[in-house]
């Protein structure tokens, strides 16, 4: 037998939201809890998704709906709505990117990051997946499940081997022990028509293939597919997580604690929010023309306000004045508050707009300030430097 490659650490996850359309519509509808819920319309629809109440009756993504309403006539059909879904679904790979920046989304519910330059500070993968799943939860109100190994193949694999709501690490050590064992069709590519073809060499687990020679299986799968495959049947996957830049917006949310209704522990927690977002921005070189806030209230309701400028702006105070401006024309002032967060959107190159303009010497320290505060950011750390009288206006 050959020995699987190893690396010394799992610093890939594999994150899976656990029936999210579905778990979506539970959670801003309560009333669905419990019941089998079937995410799909239209007698001549398919099915989009199902909780696992409803897949106890056999339903699954991309059946007819028809079919899905005989098999459990008492489940609850609603409509997708593919914008929520997306909105939640930036919301989840933002908390991914607050830990790397190494995220890659493989669709709106799941994706692969590389935690390696994580560790650090965050501990090893299992220490940090079991965070992502608690950030997201409380965030967002629905769960996921994480599988953690040394490759993009094996993490994937055990994330499905671990839902709903799990998480399982394979370490380089148990890869064989963990993969030989599964049917053929668990290796990714295989699919129906190459199932079959297996299937007549008389494969049926992993561990067959591994033990078929590799010119065997290129002469009946063809040179890349039959090569491919007896590389991962031994575990090894040499793919890299290949991080997707999201540069048209920025943002930054955080969920508390506990509810809060202080609006000037709010109020400070949406400077800490802006200061974030806007130091990354400018270490892009961005500006932004359009500014957000979004509120998420203890029932999960939630409500954004934004503002279009006529020019761009970066500097922190400048975007908190609007952050601000948006926050209190809510006028909360005894509703208690889950979630805060402010978005920067419509992002242009380069200096912002107002540069363009004649600046005051009360405008021009502002910008240097900002400027050192930037290079301290830099070399010791986002947060090692604040301004102290943000909050005062007239400072």
């Amino acid at each position: 037998m050959e020995p699987v490659e190893r690396m010394s650490e799992s610093t890939i996850l594999h994150v899976d939201m656990d029936a999210f359309f579905a778990s979506v519509e539970e959670r801003d509808n309560p009333a669905l809890k419990g019941k089998a819920v079937v995410v799909g319309s239209g007698i001549r629809g398919v099915v989009s998704a199902a909780n696992y109440e409803a897949r106890k009756f056999g339903i699954h993504a991309a059946m007819p709906v028809g079919r899905a309403k005989r098999l459990a006539p008492h489940a609850i059909f609603v409509p997708p709505n593919m914008s929520r879904y997306s909105e939640v679904s930036s919301h989840i790979m933002e908390i991914f990117r607050s830990v790397t920046p190494l995220v890659e989304p493989l669709s709106l519910d799941e994706a692969f990051l590389d935690v390696t330059g994580a560790r650090r500070l965050l501990g090893d993968g299992r220490e940090i997946a079991k965070s992502i799943r608690a950030k997201v939860e409380a965030s967002e109100g629905i769960t996921c499940s994480v599988g953690i190994a040394t490759t993009k193949f094996i993490a994937k694999l055990a994330s499905g081997r671990c839902k709903p709501n799990g998480m399982l690490e394979i370490a380089a050590d148990r890869v064989l022990e963990f993969l030989h064992p599964l049917p053929v069709d668990a290796i990714w590519g295989v699919g129906p028509k190459t199932n079959e073809e297996l299937q007549k060499l008389g494969l049926r687990t992993v561990a067959d293939i591994a033990n078929t020679p590799r010119q065997t299986l290129i002469r009946a799968l063809g040179e890349a597919a039959g090569a491919s495959l007896y590389e991962l049947a031994w575990g090894r996957d040499y793919r890299d997580v290949e991080p997707v830049e999201v540069d048209k917006s920025i943002s930054a949310a955080e969920t508390f604690d506990t509810d809060i209704e202080d609006q000037e522990i709010i109020l400070r927690e949406l400077l800490r929010l802006t200061e974030k977002a806007t130091h990354r921005m400018r270490e892009k070189d961005f500006s932004a023309r359009t500014i957000s806030i979004k509120v998420r209230f203890a029932d999960f309701k939630t409500i954004t306000r934004s503002k279009t400028l006529p020019l761009p702006i970066s500097a922190t105070h400048e975007v908190f004045e609007v952050v601000k401006t948006l926050f209190l024309a809510l006028k909360l002032d005894r509703a208690r508050l889950r979630l805060v967060g402010v978005s920067l959107d419509g992002l242009e190159d380069g200096v912002d707009g107002t540069e363009q303009l004649v600046l005051g010497e009360r405008e021009k320290g502002w910008r240097q300030a900002t400027a050192a505060i930037d290079k301290a950011a830099a070399r010791f750390g986002q947060g090692s430097v604040r301004p102290a009288r943000l909050f005062d206006e007239d400072a």
